[in-house]
């Protein structure tokens, strides 16, 4: 399954730009009427070095989903609280805060502020999980009356979780351990996923951001929060350029050494632990997502659960040994082939050929 996020943000922050600069769909912007839906191609360049020497029939990069919902606005007014519910399932969050000056398209507030900003979207998602919170202490309330001790703890829980909400505080700060959250899991609340942060500056502040950003960021210092800072605007252009030279000489005029999305990407994997394997052969060259830390046969099972049912070894070659062999029998004859069974933990750049009999 591939990564998802959500992007959120007030109306106006320039989500949707964002969303059209790093997606294979194109939203129009200011929509108020749905979510955005599309997906973006996973930037690798490895992958491409691995296929020059294979020459395969297909090269498929690994990707992420993405969903866009209208922009959220004080006490609910805003459209996109009524499609907060398309997100409940996505792995994190990517929150634009609107850090650029426009008198051509004034906030809806009146004025610039990040960090306003993200309180009010903040509450918003607040205020939809104490909904869920509540609703599932009605039904645990029930089952405790036969007595069901786990149904009573869980009610000790979810009470201590709506104190914690409602003190404007967010799902992923609350003090639940981790043996307790188990009774979080089922209600994907919103405010317990990972965020990310993107400052969306102006394009002369794309790279060194702006007061608004500088500002966001020193309001996140304690948290230790992912931020980066890009122009939307500007990542968008770049999108819109088929011409890898055009694309190079636009970055070097913004004086930026790779587009912003790429920056987005990797933070998002760093953020949520995942990493990158890859299959090789004549019919493709493909990567594949997996979570940190997870064995050669979970690893295949993200190929097919077949794979990993009849898992019987995984031949491996790390990505550095055959970029500098060349081949696969090169590294066989060079004794950079190993030969890997159930516990093997798969590494970022792997090579696997899984060995499986069902």
């Amino acid at each position: 399954m591939p990564l998802k996020c959500g992007i959120i943000g007030v109306a106006g922050s320039g989500k949707t730009t964002l969303f059209n600069s790093i997606s294979n769909h194109r939203a129009e912007t200011g929509s108020v009427m749905k979510a955005n839906m599309g997906t973006m191609v996973v930037p690798d360049q490895r992958l491409y070095e691995i296929d020059s020497f294979i020459h395969a029939d297909k090269v498929t990069p690994t990707s992420v989903e993405m969903v866009d919902i209208p922009g959220l606005a004080k006490g609910g007014t805003g459209m996109g609280t009524q499609f907060l519910s398309e997100i409940r399932n996505v792995d994190t969050l990517i929150h634009v805060v609107r850090c650029y000056d426009d008198p051509l398209n004034p906030h809806t507030e009146g004025s610039v502020n990040p960090v306003r900003d993200r309180e009010t979207v903040d509450l918003e998602l607040q205020i939809r999980d104490l909904e869920s919170v509540e609703k599932k202490i009605i039904r645990l309330e029930k089952i405790a009356k036969s007595g069901d001790k786990d149904a009573k703890r869980g009610i000790e829980v979810l009470k201590e979780l709506t104190e914690h909400l409602e003190s404007f505080q967010s799902a992923r700060t609350a003090p639940v351990s981790p043996e307790d959250r188990r009774f979080l899991h089922d209600m994907f609340l919103l405010s317990d996923k990972p965020v990310m942060y993107v400052c969306n500056v102006d394009d002369a502040s794309a790279v060194d951001g702006n007061e608004h950003s500088k500002r966001f960021r020193e309001s996140l210092q304690e948290e230790n929060a992912e931020i980066l800072t890009l122009a939307a605007r500007l990542e968008s252009e770049i999108a819109e350029l088929d011409d890898e030279n055009d694309r190079r000489e636009f970055l070097d005029d913004a004086g930026l050494k790779e587009p912003g999305i790429n920056r987005l990407v990797r933070t998002a994997y760093h953020h949520l632990e995942l990493q990158t394997f890859f299959t090789a052969g004549p019919k493709e060259v493909r990567a594949w997502t997996i979570t940190r830390g997870m064995t050669a046969p979970q690893a295949a099972g993200v190929i097919h659960s077949d794979l990993e049912r009849g898992f019987i070894r995984s031949e491996v070659i790390k990505y550095e040994d055959f970029v500098k062999l060349g081949s696969e029998h090169a590294c066989r004859e060079a004794g950079k082939l190993m030969v890997e069974g159930k516990n093997y933990i798969v590494q970022d750049g792997d090579m696997l050929h899984i060995r499986f009999n069902v």
